[in-house]
């Protein structure tokens, strides 16, 4: 082979590695990392420090990144390409009517998630009237395990999905943290059984919530719903039926032909 054949084939292979770097630099953040310095973006990216540090002087001059003081945080361009994704416009559009209704009812916060891998993502967020003890936000991840719409979501989810969530292992990030998997598979089992999730003090310190899936008329989950409150201010269980019954005519509405269509394209 020539050497400008050798040449063709090197090119490809550059630019995704650099694509790889790049995803390792932004993938280092993360909501509870989410301003870091250069030293522990390496680190957390698995880079050498000056590798991650001309990356994000590149990311930084196109604007995926932003400089604060002496820290990295994600800059407002990421933020402008998230907004064009479709299908979390199209849920929070559908879903926000019934949100508004459900913090009035409630004052409590309503969240608006999606599964991705083994966590959720929120979407879509309506602060109550007491919210300053929560630290959930839009974009915001957290393990589908330790939290009400995450198992919510897990027990409509086929079961390679579970699967992976037991083979990824469990941390205990609060009291109420489940951290074993057969807790985990009964849990599940109930939910199925009730469209109900309820969590106590097990992703963030006092709070507890309840949550029902979004699900399409095949019965596959789409999002979650669900309701957060403080610990000894809100019960979960007493609205707990107001937010299924909102989860089920969200799911039909999510079912009709136009989300369909919109769904398949992702």
């Amino acid at each position: 082979m020539t050497k400008g054949g050798d040449e063709a084939v090197a090119e490809p292979n550059a630019a995704v590695s650099i694509i790889e770097r790049m995803t390792a630099v932004l993938g280092a953040f993360t909501p509870q990392n989410d301003r870091m310095g250069v030293n522990e973006i390496a680190r957390r990216s698995g880079l050498p420090k000056s590798t991650a540090s001309r990356l994000v002087s590149s990311l930084v001059e196109h604007g995926y990144l932003e400089r604060r003081g002496g820290l990295v945080c994600i800059g407002l361009r990421l933020f402008e390409l998230g907004t064009l994704s479709g299908q979390p416009n199209e849920l929070r559009s559908l879903a926000l009517p019934t949100m508004v209704d459900l913090r009035s009812s409630t004052r409590q916060t309503v969240h608006l998630s999606v599964l991705e891998g083994t966590e959720i993502v929120y979407i879509g967020i309506l602060r109550g009237y007491d919210s300053s003890y929560l630290l959930s936000r839009v974009g915001g991840r957290l393990p589908a395990y330790a939290t009400g719409a995450g198992k919510a979501l897990l027990a409509f989810s086929p079961p390679e999905v579970v699967e992976r969530v037991i083979e990824n292992g469990f941390v205990a990030y609060q009291p109420g943290t489940i951290t074993d998997s057969a807790s985990l598979l009964r849990e599940l089992e109930t939910i199925r059984a009730t469209g109900l999730a309820y969590s106590t003090a097990e992703a963030g310190p006092g709070v507890t919530a309840a949550a029902s899936p979004i699900l399409t008329t095949e019965s596959r989950p789409v999002a979650a719903l669900s309701v957060s409150g403080r610990i000894g201010n809100f019960d979960p269980r007493r609205i707990g039926p107001a937010v299924h019954l909102a989860a089920l005519n969200l799911g039909r509405l999510s079912s009709q032909p136009h989300l369909s269509r919109q769904r398949a394209t992702h």
